[in-house]
């Protein structure tokens, strides 16, 4: 896509420093547009730059296009991704795992399911939701792979269907709430836990 790089990742331009506030203002409008309903696909730079009260250009300045705003507003929704100590696998597993479909903003249960027809839809917003799960998902196949060669996990592993092991349950349950009874607060170490028994190395 031309526009996916974000300008996290774009070098800056010597000169005036860009307002912060701006950035913020920008961001908060397009999380917000999301969250009162509108699909990507109508989500407009007229409208993001009309409710953060600023000008298309101030946002042209800052982003090449809609896909690049989007891709830094997303991100900010998710939040940080967490850190891995590098102990202990299954400490580091669970803390990954925790963090899957977990949102702190309160707009991420009203945005992020109705991404998901979105993606389906259109390869531009599946290589969206790529970018933007990638780093995680890089953070946990390291863990994985600093199992296996540290002997704590099976040398024959396929690394990428355990990260959907560990995942799906979290995903199913966050985001469309499949089992009431669930415990959230536990079911990150249940979750780890199952999985480690058919993984480990004997």
């Amino acid at each position: 896509m031309s526009d996916m790089t974000s300008t996290a990742d774009a070098p800056r331009s010597p000169g005036r420093p860009r307002s912060i506030r701006a950035d913020e203002a920008i961001i908060e409008a397009t999380l917000d547009l999301l969250a009162e309903g509108s699909t990507v696909e109508a989500l407009s730079i007229e409208a993001i730059a009309a409710r953060a009260g600023v000008g298309k250009a101030t946002i042209y300045r800052r982003w090449p296009g809609k896909d690049a705003l989007l891709l830094d507003a997303l991100r900010r929704l998710k939040g940080i991704v967490p850190q891995p100590a590098g102990h202990s696998v299954r400490d580091d597993l669970v803390l990954l795992v925790g963090a899957v479909g977990h949102h702190i903003d309160p707009r991420a249960r009203k945005i992020m399911p109705c991404l998901v027809p979105e993606v389906n839809r259109s390869p531009d917003h599946f290589q969206l939701y790529q970018n933007i799960i990638e780093p995680r998902r890089q953070l946990m196949r390291e863990v994985l792979r600093r199992g296996v060669r540290d002997g704590d996990l099976r040398a024959d592993l396929d690394i990428e269907l355990t990260m959907a092991l560990l995942t799906g349950p979290m995903l199913i349950q966050r985001m469309l709430h499949w089992h009431p009874e669930l415990d959230d607060r536990i079911l990150p170490e249940k979750v780890v836990d199952g999985v480690l028994e058919g993984i480990r190395a004997r």
